[in-house]
C-alpha cells in the first residue's frame, strides 16, 4: 500500500532537514505528477533541481566557502515548494477543504477557517492583525490565532508564522504574551526547519526586543509554558465563580463569546492532547535554537529554567548539577510532596553521590505512589541513559529496575 500523503511529507521534511534535496524532490515530483498539468510549480521545481546540481558539480571541482549558504537557501526554497504542493494535493485529495472566506462575527466560522484553510489570504491576515489590536475584537482574534497555530503545525506557512509574530507587538499584554507562547511552540516544533528561514528568526527576535529589550518577558512566558504541563484541568463551575471573575476581561469576553458561563459543566484551559503536545516540546527544548537564544550562557536564567523543569518533575537540566537539584527536592519533599517524580529524582541525586541505600528507599517510595510497576518504569526508564552517563554502573541501573518489578 502506498504511503499516506502525511507520511510522505514527513519523509521529505526529514530529508530536507539534512539538506538531502534530491530525496525530497523525488517525492515532490510524484505529487506534481498527481496534480496534473495545470499546476503552477514546474518552473520552481526545475530551478531548484538545476541549481542543486550546479552546486554539487561546483563542489566536485573545488572548495567553496559559499556552498553551505547556497545549500541552505536551496533547502529553504525546497521546503516552501513542498508546503505549497502539499497543500494543493491535500485539497485535491479531499483531505482538506478548499475554503473561501469566513464570517468574522461567528466563532465557529472563524475557528473552522483559520484551522482548516490552506490558502489564507493577505486580507485574512490583515483582519487578524486588526482584531488582535482591537478592544472589541481581540477575543475573536485570539480564537483565530489559536486555530491558526494548530493549522501551522500541520502546514508550515511563512505568512502564517509572520502573523503570529506580528501579534507579539499588540499593545494588549494578554494578546502579546499568548502570541509569544504560541510562537515558542511553533519554533520548537519546527526547530530544524527554522535554520533555513532566517527571516522568521530575525522577525521573531526583533519582536521580542521591541516588547522587552532584555527578553525577560519572553523568558517568563517560556517558563510559564513549561509549568503549564504540570497543571490539572480546571473546572469552571459555580464553585469557582471567583476564579472566572478574576480573569482578564479579554478572557472572560472570549468565554462569553464561546457560550461559556459560570454554570458550564467543564471548561479546560488546555485540552489533554495539547498538554501532551507541549510535554513533548518541553522534552526537546534544551536542545533547540530557541533555548540558545533566550537562556544559554545566562547563569541566572539557566538556574531558573532548571528549577522550573524540576517543578514539573523533570531532571533534564539538572544532571550536571545534582547538588542543586537535591536541595530543591529535599525542600519539596519536606513540604509533603506526594509526587512519585520528586521521589524518583531525589533517588537519582542520592545514587549519583553514592548513597545507594537511601536512593533505593526513595525509589521504593516512588514505586508505591505509582499505580503499578509499569507506571513506575515509564518514569524510570527514560533516565537510565543519563544515570549511566553520569557514572552509575550499568548493572546497578538495571538491578534497581529489576527490584522495582518485584515491589
Amino acid at each position: 500500500m502506498a504511503d499516506s500523503i502525511e507520511k510522505q511529507c514527513t519523509v521529505a521534511e526529514r530529508a530536507l532537514g539534512e539538506r538531502m534535496i534530491s530525496h525530497a524532490l523525488v517525492i515532490i515530483r510524484s505529487w506534481l505528477n498527481e496534480l496534473g498539468e495545470a499546476h503552477p510549480y514546474e518552473e520552481s521545481f526545475a530551478s531548484i533541481e538545476s541549481r542543486y546540481q550546479q552546486v554539487f558539480a561546483h563542489w566536485l571541482g573545488m572548495d567553496d566557502e559559499h556552498t553551505d549558504e547556497q545549500l541552505n537557501e536551496l533547502t529553504g526554497e525546497a521546503y516552501q515548494l513542498l508546503d505549497a504542493v502539499y497543500a494543493d494535493l491535500r485539497i485535491q485529495r479531499g483531505v482538506s477543504p478548499d475554503m473561501h472566506g469566513f464570517n468574522p462575527d461567528s466563532v465557529p466560522s472563524v475557528m473552522q477557517y483559520f484551522h482548516s484553510c490552506l490558502r489564507i489570504t493577505d486580507a485574512d491576515y490583515q483582519w487578524l492583525h486588526d482584531a488582535l489590536r482591537s478592544e472589541e475584537q481581540s477575543a475573536m482574534g485570539l480564537v483565530a490565532l489559536g486555530a491558526l497555530v494548530s493549522n501551522l503545525r500541520e502546514c508550515f506557512s511563512i505568512p502564517g508564522m509572520m502573523a503570529v509574530i506580528d501579534g507579539i507587538l499588540s499593545d494588549r499584554q494578554a494578546v502579546s504574551e499568548q502570541c509569544m507562547a504560541n510562537m515558542f511552540t511553533l519554533l520548537i516544533h519546527y526547530d530544524v526547519r527554522i535554520d533555513f528561514f532566517p527571516q522568521i528568526q530575525d522577525a521573531f527576535i526583533q519582536a521580542l526586543r521591541e516588547v522587552d529589550s532584555e527578553g525577560e518577558t519572553a523568558f517568563e512566558v517560556l517558563c510559564a509554558l513549561v509549568r503549564s504541563t504540570h497543571y490539572q484541568f480546571l473546572n469552571f463551575s459555580e464553585d469557582n465563580k471567583e476564579i472566572i471573575d478574576q480573569m482578564p476581561s479579554d478572557l472572560r469576553s472570549l468565554m462569553s463569546m464561546l457560550g461559556i458561563d459560570h454554570g458550564a459543566p467543564i471548561v479546560t484551559w488546555m485540552p489533554k492532547t495539547e498538554q501532551e503536545y507541549i510535554r513533548g516540546l518541553v522534552q526537546i527544548l534544551p536542545d533547540t535554537w530557541l533555548y540558545e537564544i533566550l537562556i544559554a550562557g545566562d547563569p541566572i536564567r539557566e538556574r531558573q529554567v532548571a528549577l522550573t523543569y524540576l517543578m514539573v518533575g523533570r531532571m533534564d537540566l539538572m544532571w550536571d548539577n545534582p547538588q542543586m537539584a537535591e536541595k530543591w527536592l529535599v525542600k519539596s519533599l519536606r513540604k509533603g510532596s506526594q509526587s512519585p517524580l520528586d521521589y524518583l529524582n531525589y533517588g537519582h541525586c542520592l545514587l549519583l553521590r553514592g548513597d545507594r541505600v537511601l536512593a533505593y528507599e526513595n525509589y521504593k517510595q516512588a514505586r508505591q505512589l505509582c499505580k503499578n510497576s509499569k507506571e513506575f518504569l515509564a518514569l524510570y526508564r527514560p533516565d537510565r541513559g543519563a544515570l549511566i552517563d553520569h557514572g552509575v554502573p550499568v548493572e546497578l541501573v538495571y538491578l534497581i529496575e529489576d527490584q522495582m518489578l518485584k515491589s
